[in-house]
């Protein structure tokens, strides 16, 4: 398996049954009458209740707007000025790569599947032994997505929990993740004056003010909102900063039903599009018609505990449910799925991301996030889970890829040639054109005999991923920032990320 492991990731299969961007939508947990009735408590919750805490600049231009501040000193919104941002707000956008290659068009029911999340913690390869995530862990995760098909994006995943002035950890951040991957990147700050720095420090990667314009490879945003239904400053000002750069703004809210959401699923789906649309008309009233990504992520509590359950059944219907309503509007979807509360990649692990990731895939979420790699109910990072869930994700996607029907593929000549013929397919024409396009085939799921498997050790998934985890980590470091590039960000910002840990050879893996 070591093997085919390698050559896999050497000599990639030319063709592929899945690909991003693939369109979903074929699965509804809401009628079109419950799709209404939400809408219609959306819009009533915004203009009867509203938001606490509108920072100065929006809470100035929703006045001149036509928004009030009601007796409890909450901003409410008219209808009409919510219907009519949800109707102007650009309805697809991209997500650019450093080359064209990792382009990802979102809108309409394309599904695009990657990792996201705030982990403070890395399970090690091949242990039960959790430790706090460090930079190199954000440097390592990001060149482990670059080699990952299914994986669309890179989000920096954790925290780099030794890094104290947090100015210096959102710009070294940044840079260990365009450093690792050439795929599009979100960012997220802690402050909105930490935008502006990075945003120089990722311009003289692009090569430029000129190029960075023309290929924004990284995104900014953040969760304006502490639920329920009130905004937070720091991150409400990140997000409106993060305007500047020239890429969508992504904005997540969180509300946990039984907690700071309604315990009714659909009150607390409710509560999260009112929060979700709540943080575009922020955006908007201060920049009309920018693009956002709009991510509900209405999260379950174990109500026993009141603990958060990122792997149940609940969370991973309300997930769907919110990417179905902003689907409906016609709006860029984000939700979180994938949020196993296992604490290993195991069955667990597996079946509570499975069952999550695939309604929100099938539902036409525009970006499945949390997908790749997340475990214990967010708290931790798994390189192990991140490759078994590649794995995942491919399956995941060629369900939403669905089965194409048409006289070639209904095969009726072909059934009629085989009974004529060799009496089976194996070697029929039609199967040999196909089976790179019609079939999705996994890098580490063990299809061998019983035989093979128990001659080979009985090694089982996290014992597979493992391997590739330490080949590729050991290997692959990528120049996604050329030397004399990578010397001049140095001069001039205060990166940490020691260079010789970024070429082969260094002895960490």
């Amino acid at each position: 398996m070591r093997r085919g492991i390698k050559t896999r990731r050497e000599n990639p299969i030319s063709a592929s049954a899945v690909a991003p961007g693939m369109i979903g939508g074929r699965y509804n947990p809401l009628t079109e009458s419950d799709l209404a009735r939400i809408h219609e408590t959306v819009l009533t919750v915004l203009e009867t209740i509203g938001m606490g805490d509108p920072i100065e600049i929006f809470r100035e231009r929703a006045l001149a707007r036509g928004c009030w501040m009601n007796e409890h000193d909450r901003l409410c919104f008219p209808r009409a000025l919510v219907e009519d941002v949800i109707a102007t707000t650009p309805k697809e956008m991209f997500f650019l790569g450093r080359t064209p290659q990792y382009d990802l068009e979102l809108g309409g029911h394309r599904v695009h599947t990657y990792g996201g999340g705030e982990a403070v913690n890395v399970l090690d390869v091949g242990t039960r032994h959790y430790r706090p995530s460090t930079l190199l862990d954000v440097y390592d995760a990001a060149r482990l997505v670059d080699t990952l098909d299914n994986i669309h994006a890179f989000s920096r995943l954790i925290v780099a929990t030794e890094i104290e002035d947090q100015l210096i950890c959102d710009i070294n951040t940044a840079y260990a993740s365009v450093a690792g991957t050439a795929k599009h990147t979100a960012l997220t700050f802690s402050d909105h004056t930490h935008v502006a720095p990075t945003l120089e420090m990722l311009k003289t990667i692009a090569g430029g003010e000129k190029q960075w314009l023309e290929r924004p490879f990284c995104h900014g945003g953040g969760c304006p909102v502490i639920s329920p239904l009130r905004y937070g400053r720091d991150n409400s000002e990140v997000c409106v900063e993060s305007i500047k750069f020239g890429a969508p703004v992504w904005i997540v809210v969180a509300p946990q039903a039984g907690a700071t959401a309604p315990a009714a699923l659909a009150g607390a789906v409710v509560q999260c599009v009112a929060e979700a649309i709540a943080s575009v008309l922020l955006v908007d009233l201060v920049s009309p018609g920018y693009p956002v990504v709009i991510g509900p992520w209405p999260f379950v509590s174990d109500l026993r505990t009141g603990a958060f359950t990122g792997g149940s059944g609940e969370e991973a219907l309300v997930s769907a449910a919110a990417a179905q309503v902003i689907n409906h509007y016609g709006l860029v979807s984000s939700v979180g799925a994938g949020m196993t509360d296992a604490k290993i990649p195991d069955n667990q692990a597996g079946f509570e991301k499975g069952i999550a990731v695939a309604l929100a895939a099938l539902t036409g979420c525009n970006n499945v996030s949390e997908s790749a790699g997340m475990i214990g109910s967010l708290m931790g990072l798994s390189l192990e889970a991140m490759v078994i869930d590649n794995d995942m994700l491919g399956a995941v996607m060629r369900t939403v890829r669905g089965i194409e029907v048409n006289d070639a593929t209904l095969s009726l000549e072909v059934m009629a040639e085989t009974v004529k013929g060799d009496g089976h397919y194996l070697r029929h024409p039609q199967t040999l054109e196909i089976m790179r396009t019609e079939y999705e085939y996994p890098a580490l799921s063990d299809r061998r005999t019983l035989e093979d498997w128990q001659s080979a050790g009985s090694p089982d998934i996290r014992d597979q991923a493992a391997i590739y985890v330490k080949e590729t980590l050991s290997s692959h470091y990528p120049l996604h920032i050329d030397a004399d590039t990578d010397q001049k960000i140095r001069e001039r910002f205060p990166i940490i990320l020691p260079a010789h840990a970024m070429q082969p050879g260094n002895g960490r893996w």
